[in-house]
């Protein structure tokens, strides 16, 4: 089998390439659950020889304008090496019926209502670079570390160097951002790279600082602070692929590679400053107005309010309507009241990162739990904490805010006030020594701390998979895993020799032999045995129990706890329909059992497409388990078994 083999996908990638007669001959490249998809310029150049004789390829097959490259389940890894050494992929707009990538493209499809959509893609498109963030957050925590301790002077040259060393990664933290949401989008990354540099670009910041009136010829426009943010460059970004797109398609292309990139960048940059920084600014100063309304009314209520939804603001930018608020208070009565609660706010983040490092299974996420606890309690550097763990996971997120609103109404209901511009950590807990009652202030924050810990380890949090974690390291080469991986409860089982092994049907329907399938790299058993299903119904289920590996609008990839992997193909080229007529109902990561839930697809919309809808059932590796046996039924309802493997079965045909 294929999955048994251990390949070199970095002398993959290039061989294949050139194969396909280079980059330059190259106008798409996309990949599904088993196939590099190329749509070339010109089809003569390609040497099919060549790339079938490359490492981790099986076949060849050439079928609707695509040079189509069979790698099996690994194909992503392929996919991965060939995006590294060339512009091929991650940084295109997706072609023709390649909406699937804007949600990624070997990933899972964003579900549930907008909001929790919304907080997947935030965590996605932070993961590749979390590390960064936890190592400067704790780079950061480190420096007010020493100036705390007067190793450094505030005022001196090194603190300059070493504060820009922490500062920069969230100081330019839209550009990171930007690299990483045009991959998810499908956007070009060095548009969107000078897009978010138009964002912070000096002079852009100088017109917000100068608080003169800003207009665009003629059109006001209304100036914030765009350093350190993070909903606009992914909103703008997410715009840019749509406009990338029509441009590509409008322009002649002779003129596209230069033209769609100038126009983008004239269109997107005043058309984000001219509609997200008014939005921004309307929240920021609906939630400042609501705040400083509330202060009157009851610090005690204020400081639950703004404890409990400040990190909230954060992740949305509503924050920075705060900030004028805190200096004004600072300039004119010497403390504001504001800053009350945001210690608790912040440490609770921290101490819910904390208890994820204790209770989680995933080596890596303790890995990354640890600094950034460190730099949430100290100084207050919540970023790293909040993106790379309790956002992603939710469950810690939602526990942290609701310790932070309690700890900040405890903190707030004595009056608690800082001196001075502050991160909001403990090592600035000085700075409310002057202002209100300190005992109170320490109290909340205590209070908040225990409250996100314990309600993180009493209630806990669906964790994530440790061949997940990895994955989001680098999602880039997503995984469908190996053999003899881990069981849901993290331990690798064994089913007791001689007994069968058995895969349900995942819908409804009509059975064929896959010999019968109208595709001729399934219908050889190149990719493994199996068989096939004509649905009658669109509800797909899961054939086995085990974990999900991979999720495409189209395709399932599944893992027993033995390590026999699954795939599940529905329809024939499927993967040109880019997701549409398709729902998903599950993510990589999440364990399965047989008869649950997988997906939906509209049948008669997928057919009135053109497309065959026949559903494969494939096992892509036995991990010894033995050969495959076909049900002899020739109707199958959900969980009905339709294959078995064992040590003495032979197949047998469909009846």
């Amino acid at each position: 089998m294929q999955g048994e083999l251990i390949v070199d996908y970095g002398k993959t990638a290039p061989a294949v390439l050139e194969g396909v007669g280079g980059e330059s001959n190259v106008e798409s490249l996309g990949h599904c659950a088993t196939r590099l998809r190329f749509v070339l310029k010109d089809a003569s150049k390609a040497d099919r020889a060549a790339v079938e004789a490359a490492p981790g390829v099986i076949t060849v097959v050439e079928s609707g304008g695509q040079f189509q490259v069979v790698i099996g389940n690994d194909v992503a890894k392929a996919y991965a090496g060939i995006t590294r050494i060339s512009g091929l992929g991650a940084d295109r707009a997706p072609a023709k019926g390649g909406k699937a990538s804007r949600s990624g493209s070997a990933g899972s499809v964003p579900r549930g209502n907008p909001l929790t959509r919304l907080v997947d893609v935030i965590s996605s498109i932070f993961t590749p670079f979390l590390w960064t963030l936890a190592g400067a957050g704790l780079l950061k925590a480190t420096i007010v570390l020493v100036t705390k301790l007067g190793l450094v002077a505030e005022t001196s040259q090194e603190f300059t160097v070493l504060n820009a060393a922490g500062d920069g990664v969230f100081f330019f933290l839209p550009v990171l951002l930007a690299v990483t949401a045009a991959k998810r989008f499908g956007s070009n990354q060095w548009t969107a790279m000078a897009i978010a540099g138009s964002l912070v670009y000096p002079a852009i910041g100088a017109l917000n600082e100068a608080g003169d009136p800003v207009s665009f010829f003629g059109i006001p426009m209304v100036m914030v602070a765009y350093a350190s943010s993070v909903i606009p460059v992914i909103l703008a970004v997410y715009v840019q692929s749509f406009v990338e797109r029509g441009l590509d398609k409008a322009l002649p292309s002779s003129i596209r590679n230069f033209i769609t990139p100038m126009l983008t960048i004239a269109v997107m940059v005043p058309l984000t400053l001219l509609t997200i920084g008014p939005a921004s600014d309307w929240a920021g100063q609906g939630a400042s107005s609501l705040i400083g309304w509330l202060f009157g009314l009851s610090p005690a209520v204020a400081g639950a309010v703004l404890g409990g939804t400040w990190q909230i603001m954060v992740v949305f930018g509503i924050h920075w309507g705060l900030v004028p608020m805190m200096a004004n208070d600072l300039a004119v009565q010497g403390h504001s009241l504001l800053y009350g609660p945001l210690v608790a706010a912040s440490a609770a983040q921290g101490a819910a990162v904390l208890a994820v490092m204790l209770r989680t299974r995933s080596k890596s996420l303790k890995k990354l739990a640890g600094p950034a606890a460190v730099s949430s309690f100290l100084a207050g550097i919540t970023e790293p904490a909040v993106y790379g763990v309790n956002l992603r996971l939710k469950k810690p997120f939602v526990y942290a805010c609701i310790a932070g609103a309690v700890g900040g109404g405890i903190a707030s209901a004595g009056g608690s006030a800082s001196t001075a511009y502050i991160m909001p950590g403990l090592l600035s807990l000085s700075a409310y020594l002057e202002v209100g009652s300190f005992a109170l202030q320490l109290i909340g924050v205590g209070v908040a701390v225990a409250l996100s810990f314990g309600l993180t380890m009493a209630l806990g949090f669906k964790d994530i998979p440790e061949d997940t974690a990895e994955a989001a390291e680098a999602p880039e080469v997503p995984e469908t895993g190996a053999a003899g991986a881990d069981s849901a409860d993290g331990a690798a089982s064994e089913r007791p020799a001689g007994e069968a092994f058995e895969v349900a049907t995942p819908v409804e329907g009509r059975v064929l032999a896959l010999a019968d399938v109208p595709d001729p790299v399934f219908a050889s058993g190149t990719l493994g045995d199996g068989a096939a299903v004509a649905p009658t119904s669109g509800e797909v289920h899961s054939p086995i129990d085990g974990t999900v590996v991979s999720v495409l609008p189209h395709a399932y990839g599944l893992r027993s706890p033995e390590g026999v992997e699954v795939l599940v193909h529905i329809g024939i080229d499927t993967v040109r329909l880019g997701g549409e007529h398709f729902t998903t109902a599950v993510r990589q990561g999440d364990h399965v059992r047989i008869g649950d839930p997988l997906g939906e697809v509209d049948l008669a919309a997928v057919e009135a497409a053109g497309y065959d809808t026949t559903t494969m059932v494939i096992i892509l590796d036995t991990a010894g388990t033995g050969v495959v046996r076909t049900t002899g039924h020739a109707e199958v309802e959900h969980s009905t078994v339709l294959l078995s493997l064992g040590p003495e079965r032979e197949l047998t045909p469909v009846g």
